[in-house]
């Protein structure tokens, strides 16, 4: 049964704004001990771009699958391992101070293709798009129960804030790489938040 999932990732936006991004909807998402992904919203374009920066061996998915995933958050990067090679690595923005990107022992709790964000002051809600504030996959790895925390896309207006710390919690990734560890992962992947490798 779905139900909406409010998460609590707040962003800093272009133009230097911060808006809150909290809550948000995911529509169809389910709670985050039993993840399903949402149907596919018509006119997305969520393959991987040629050209990305990104680096990532991608065959059989059964074979593919990251055993655990490492954020470094000194880095501001995240490895997918099997067991001990790296499959792929992708250049992340964390959590800025006073809002840091909880480290710890996690694993992934939530997936969702073509994640919705519902405007938390008019409820609004902003179809998933490669231009909209949480792009086209949502992988969370951690909750209070109340807010969760996670991997998700970033219009490539803001690419340039990749390598910093901006967000508020949450990881942003380029679209293309988002989607391509999103196909690396699967529900109960473990997740390795920490300062240094």
């Amino acid at each position: 049964m779905n139900r909406n999932t409010y998460l609590s990732c707040l962003a800093a936006l272009a133009g230097g704004l911060a808006l809150t991004l909290t809550p948000w909807t995911l529509a169809g998402a389910s709670s985050p001990t039993a993840p399903e992904t949402a149907p596919a919203s018509p006119g997305v374009q969520a393959a991987p771009a040629p050209g990305s920066n990104s680096t990532a061996s991608v065959a059989a998915p059964s074979q593919n699958l990251a055993t655990h995933l490492v954020l470094v958050l000194g880095e501001r990067k995240v490895y997918a391992y099997q067991n001990d090679k790296v499959i792929a690595s992708y250049p992340v923005a964390v959590g800025k101070k006073g809002w840091e990107t909880p480290t710890g022992n996690f694993q992934v709790i939530q997936m969702t293709e073509n994640p919705v964000w519902e405007n938390p002051w008019n409820g609004k809600k902003v179809p998933a798009s490669l231009n909209g504030p949480i792009g086209v996959r949502w992988i969370g790895f951690w909750s209070d129960g109340k807010n969760t925390i996670g991997f998700h896309g970033t219009p490539k207006k803001q690419e340039h804030l990749l390598g910093k710390a901006v967000s508020h919690g949450c990881v942003r990734m380029r679209n293309p790489d988002v989607v391509a560890l999103f196909q690396l992962v699967q529900p109960g992947t473990p997740v390795i938040v920490k300062q240094k490798k």
